[in-house]
């Protein structure tokens, strides 16, 4: 098995306090900034930040939907890092300063992909799915915190 990585980022116009409570806030914020990809979005327990343990199911393709259920750390300030307890996907969010009153946000997720010729596949045409998808989550985090 091969990793498969995606990365995307974004500056937003907006402390990175707030862009990173924003990102934190699994009750309310980050239900409201998912595309149209995500569907049965729902907090299984807490709801802001480390200890928050969240569902949903990703429609990446028109035959892939993947159902992700993932526990919520924070292992630096700034960070939050998203395990899915159904397969090998980590997603981290990084959330660093880029000049006054401007927010560098990082989303990077790394999987296990398969092998032969479907990893191949994979590894060249899932990360720039997967790009699109969280450029459009990056893109209403900004609209919302940039207010």
């Amino acid at each position: 098995m091969a990793l498969v990585e995606a990365t995307t980022e974004r500056i937003v116009a907006a402390e990175p306090e707030r862009v990173f409570a924003a990102l934190a806030d699994y009750a309310g914020t980050r239900g409201r900034v998912l595309p149209g990809q995500y569907s049965e979005y729902e907090v299984r327990e807490g709801g802001e930040g480390a200890g928050t343990v969240v569902h949903w199911k990703l429609q990446a393709t028109s035959k892939r939907v993947r159902e992700c259920l993932f526990d919520v750390t924070a292992p630096v300030a700034g960070q939050l890092v998203e395990t899915d307890r159904n397969s090998s996907m980590v997603t981290t969010w990084t959330v660093t300063p880029a000049g006054e009153g401007r927010s560098k946000v990082v989303n990077a997720t790394a999987w296990q992909g398969a092998t032969g010729v479907g990893g191949f596949f994979e590894r060249t045409f899932a990360p720039k799915g997967l790009n699109a998808i969280h450029d459009e989550v990056l893109a209403k985090l900004a609209a919302e915190v940039e207010q």
